[in-house]
């Protein structure tokens, strides 16, 4: 269970978003300047994951405005990676998604962060990391069941706005809703305003 500690950090090859392949890319040098969500995913050339990887690249404003880099990570090669983005999307390719891809060939970063199934692929393990590494939100689906980047986007903002005014969301909670005091009164005087919307 890596929420609230730091992540383990790996230096790895990966497929950068403009298609060059670095040998040396090390997670903690590559983080953006409010954190970083990592996420997993279990083979390319498959069927769940190009949707996931594509929603990413879509929302990836949506990231980096808010200070957040987006790391996808296999345990296919770098060469399985540049060629599935290479290869059109209606050709079941995810075409020039625009972060870095991972190469995890030895399935050691994968066993860090405790998604590898069976000893041969990934979870769909999505990890939000702070600033300074510490795993703020992490979830882990099966391997049929496809994740939901809006949700992580949501975790995102929750973090920030937590970290900005020290203040917790209650459930549900959306950036411009109103945060809760982490105290009794705190917590009932959120209760009695807004007990109707949950």
């Amino acid at each position: 269970m890596l929420v609230t500690k730091k992540a383990p950090n790996f230096t790895a090859t990966a497929v950068l978003g403009d298609n060059q392949i670095v040998e040396n890319f090390n997670l903690y040098e590559n983080f953006g300047e409010k954190g970083t969500v990592i996420f997993f995913y279990p083979l390319d050339f498959t069927f769940v994951c190009p949707s996931e990887i594509i929603a990413f690249d879509k929302r990836l404003e949506e990231f980096t405005s808010r200070g957040i880099n987006v790391i996808g990570v296999s345990v296919d090669s770098q060469f399985s990676h540049f060629a599935w983005k290479n290869t059109p999307v209606n050709q079941g390719g995810i075409g020039q998604v625009r972060f870095p891809l991972v190469a995890d060939l030895s399935k050691q970063i994968s066993k860090d962060f405790d998604v590898l199934f069976d000893e041969s692929v990934a979870l769909r393990g999505s990890f939000l990391l702070d600033k300074d590494g510490t795993v703020r939100h992490a979830v882990i689906n099966d391997l049929p069941l496809g994740r939901n980047i809006d949700e992580m986007i949501r975790m995102i903002d929750t973090m920030l706005f937590t970290n900005e005014y020290g203040e917790v969301c209650p459930a549900g909670w959306k950036k411009g809703d109103e945060g809760m005091k982490a105290s009794t009164s705190g917590v009932a005087e959120y209760l009695n305003k807004n007990a109707d919307k949950l």
